[in-house]
């Protein structure tokens, strides 16, 4: 691709930092590293037309975890770094509504609930047991207690008898929250270029080569924040996970509200206004869903369809009005990679399918490596 002399003079030379993804993560970086270096040129790179891997795909929970979820976390960390995690998501969840205004996210706290099907009673009894433990745990972090035992007042079918509630959980609009994220970078100075995808960087002397489809240049920093994506740019420690999301049309008298969990976080739902968003279904194949393919599959969009028929709406008639996908980062360990890769280059990834929550926090963190 040839360039004329004012398309490289004002988007191609003298980049100082160049951050790969336009996500939650990838604009906080850039808003912090226009913060910390106002005279900077800083240029952002996505793949898609929008940001594509999952910040304008998501279900827009503004939550930090279930029980189950905190419980099966429990298992695989310790006591401190649960903690230290979920304190990071309430803090990424602060940064947000600080940075955008509760109105530019349309943020919600209509509280959180889980449930358990009809099959789910060892699942349900374990919760029950150690309600009173992880309160003890998350008491610092929240002054008073974060679980409690409510009844379905929302008339799901073949569930157990009793939710589970979180008053702290919330709900916001994706599509808003990254409008206004994106309006405030560009308002900032950045430059954000779409449909361009990185191949590949290599490190020349003091700064980095990055090589794109189509054209290359060269910059003094490389920040990757491409998520899901990320072991495509050589980020061994994030594998990615496809979601696959659908809404319902609009459903007259629905008194379903606030956001739901199910099968420890891998069954969500939420009302938006008169609509039904459910998704998840990856733990039917967690193999086959290790993809950066945004595509949908027959087995997992059946299983969402029969539970929004049985389980969720059981009295009611609906109709599928969109399906979608999106990719999220996860590994291991559910900590974030934040991380100095080589001597110019640095990533930020493995956000654990938690971006809304702990995107804008990584972001700042990952600029906050540059010295």
């Amino acid at each position: 691709m040839s360039f004329s002399w004012w398309e490289h003079d004002s988007w191609f030379s003298n980049i100082d930092f160049t951050i790969i993804g336009s996500g939650i993560t990838g604009l906080n970086c850039a808003l912090q590293l226009k913060t910390k270096y106002p005279n900077a040129k800083v240029l952002v790179l996505e793949r898609g037309l929008l940001p594509n891997g999952a910040s304008t795909k998501n279900a827009g929970f503004a939550c930090f975890g279930s029980l189950s979820e905190i419980i099966a976390d429990l298992e695989q960390h310790s006591e401190e770094e649960v903690v230290e995690l979920i304190k990071k998501r309430v803090r990424g969840l602060e940064i947000l509504r600080e940075q955008l205004g509760v109105e530019n996210l349309d943020l919600q706290i209509n509280g959180g609930y889980e449930l358990f099907t009809a099959n789910d009673r060892e699942l349900y009894e374990t919760c029950l047991s150690k309600m009173a433990k992880i309160n003890h745990l998350l008491k610092p972090l929240f002054g008073t207690d974060v679980y409690s035992v409510t009844g379905n007042k929302f008339g799901f079918g073949r569930v157990q008898e009793d939710l589970i509630f979180n008053a702290f959980e919330g709900q916001l609009d994706t599509g808003r929250m990254m409008t206004a994220l994106l309006q405030k970078v560009q308002a900032a100075g950045v430059k954000i270029l779409n449909s361009v995808t990185v191949n590949g960087f290599t490190e020349v002397n003091s700064s980095v080569e990055v090589e794109t489809e189509h054209f290359s240049f060269y910059t003094s920093k490389l920040l990757i924040a491409t998520n899901g994506f990320a072991s495509q740019l050589g980020i061994p420690e994030v594998k990615p996970a496809r979601a696959q999301v659908l809404i319902t049309a609009p459903i007259p008298d629905l008194h379903i509200k606030g956001t739901f969990h199910m099968e420890e976080g891998f069954y969500y739902f939420r009302n938006i206004n008169n609509r039904i968003l459910f998704g998840g279904g990856r733990n039917l194949n967690l193999k086959g869903e290790e993809t950066t393919e945004l595509a949908l599959t027959s087995l997992i969009q059946q299983k969402l369809e029969v539970l929004l028929k049985k389980v969720i709406l059981p009295n009611k008639d609906f109709r599928i009005e969109r399906r979608w996908s999106g990719i999220m980062g996860i590994g291991e360990q559910k900590k974030p990679v934040i991380k100095q890769v080589s001597d110019n280059v640095f990533c930020g990834v493995r956000l654990g399918g938690m971006g809304v929550a702990i995107g804008s926090l990584v972001g700042k963190e990952l600029a906050d490596l540059i010295n």
